[in-house]
């Protein structure tokens, strides 16, 4: 996996990744540290309207930015976003109001939705083998699960010599450090397709190819599932480790750090797994894991179990939650051409995060209203639904090369050249993608 770093434009850009995360998951620490200064004893309504604003900005933003962006060189896009990240990072230090951090949190968020998949989307192009993007895919969600560990150390560390305020530096040199590595990647100009599009069908461009692909609305079952779970994990960690256990602030740090690693075993493992198996078996089996992961809370936390039996549990759930998201890449370059990519990027980022957007809230209501196991049920129930969903959207492994008919092209249209005419229209098949030419997916040969 480590090979991938060799190639000089992916090392580039996993460093400016790194940076970047590195930076952000300080900003994280900061901000819970700032919204205490700000509200003291509310300063968990803070965070969680904060987070909620993160969350409409990722599900609104990502495809409008897109759609104004997706004209300019990628290369610029992504050194402009980083330079304004870390402007707004500079002043969250000042703030003196709640209502100007969360209008910071807008906008910082906004450019993270508007960088993000640019970013994704140029990593299938500099590794066009699929074996080495799988492993690319691997590498992210390592480096993911890895900030999760690292930024808290790095924090506490800092933290022992100057206050929180001067974290929002390393949020500002992280982001310039991404400018500058990306500044520096040799990226060939992204293919751009001629904008015959009005703006809001370059809007949605990305979400009608991404619901009319079989495996892809296959995939937004799944990140229900993963949403669900990873909501339950996330939102309730605190509550379950300090007021039911009782422990103190460190056996947080512990379940989260179990959750990591089973989701960075999962994504060591997956490379060889999906050469084997593909994409669907390893995505639906990680979210059945899932799921069953939830079922089993629900019935240990009846009564309060071990506390082993309890980071064993999330580990468990880490392992699924890695199979479901690890692959998606895979499935998303499989399913565009170059010139649609970044779109459809944007539609999994907007789409995945709208997952989020319902199961966060959910999970916190339930679990503070009818109790953890009753939080653990719903939202184990709510992974089965979505599994089941799954099933039908994609119930199998979709063949790339598909036969299908055209009957709206002209008998001279260049894409019909070797294909066969019937009574009913042009028969031939090639690899199949949603495009300008294809609108619907063949339901037969």
């Amino acid at each position: 996996m480590l090979n991938l770093l060799r190639h000089p434009m992916f090392r580039k850009l996993y460093a400016a990744q790194v940076v970047s995360l590195l930076g952000t998951g300080l900003a994280t620490i900061a901000l819970g540290l700032l919204a205490f200064d700000l509200a003291g004893p509310k300063a968990g309504t803070v965070l969680g309207t904060a987070l909620a604003i993160k969350m409409i900005a990722y599900v609104g933003v990502a495809p409008i930015a897109h759609a104004i962006l997706g004209k300019f060189p990628a290369k610029r896009v992504m050194i402009a976003l980083d330079i304004v990240r870390a402007g707004i990072a500079l002043l969250l230090p000042f703030v003196t109001e709640v209502w100007h951090v969360f209008t910071l949190i807008f906008l910082l968020q906004s450019a993270s939705a508007a960088f993000t998949p640019t970013f994704q989307a140029i990593i299938p192009d500099i590794l066009p083998d699929e074996a080495e993007y799988t492993r690319a895919l691997s590498l992210s969600r390592l480096t993911y699960d890895l900030e999760h560990l690292i930024s808290p150390m790095l924090a506490a560390a800092l933290l022992a010599v100057m206050s929180f305020h001067w974290l929002f530096a390393g949020t500002v040199i992280g982001f310039v450090l991404s400018a500058a590595f990306v500044l520096s990647a040799p990226l060939l100009a992204r293919k751009i397709q001629p904008a015959t599009q009005t703006f809001w069908a370059r809007v949605f461009s990305g979400t009608r190819i991404y619901l009319a692909t079989p495996r892809l609305r296959g995939l937004l079952s799944l990140n229900l599932a993963a949403a669900a779970g990873s909501a339950m994990i996330l939102v309730n960690t605190i509550v379950i480790t300090r007021s039911l256990y009782g422990f103190d602030a460190q056996s947080v740090g512990f379940a989260l750090a179990a959750f990591g690693a089973g989701s960075m075993i999962a994504a060591l493992a997956l490379p060889r797994l999906l050469d084997k198996t593909g994409d669907r078996v390893p995505m639906i089996g990680g979210a059945i894991l899932l799921a069953a992961s939830m079922f089993v809370g629900a019935a240990l936390f009846k009564t309060l179990p071990d506390f082993n039996v309890f980071l064993a549990l999330w580990g468990i759930a880490g392992l699924g939650y890695s199979a479901i998201l690890t692959p998606a890449g895979r499935l998303l370059r499989r399913s565009s051409h170059s010139t649609e990519r970044p779109a459809l990027f944007a539609a999994q980022f907007a789409l995945s995060h709208a997952c989020w957007l319902v199961t966060y809230p959910l999970a916190g209501w339930i679990g503070a209203a009818f109790g953890i196991p009753a939080a653990f049920l719903v939202l184990g129930l709510i992974a089965s639904g979505a599994i089941a969903i799954s099933f039908i959207f994609w119930p199998h492994q979709t063949a790339n090369s598909l036969p299908h008919t055209h009957t709206d092209l002209p008998s001279d249209h260049p894409h019909l050249q070797g294909a066969h005419h019937l009574t009913d229209g042009y028969h031939h098949a090639h690899t199949f993608v949603i495009d300008d030419l294809h609108h619907h997916w063949p339901t037969h040969g």
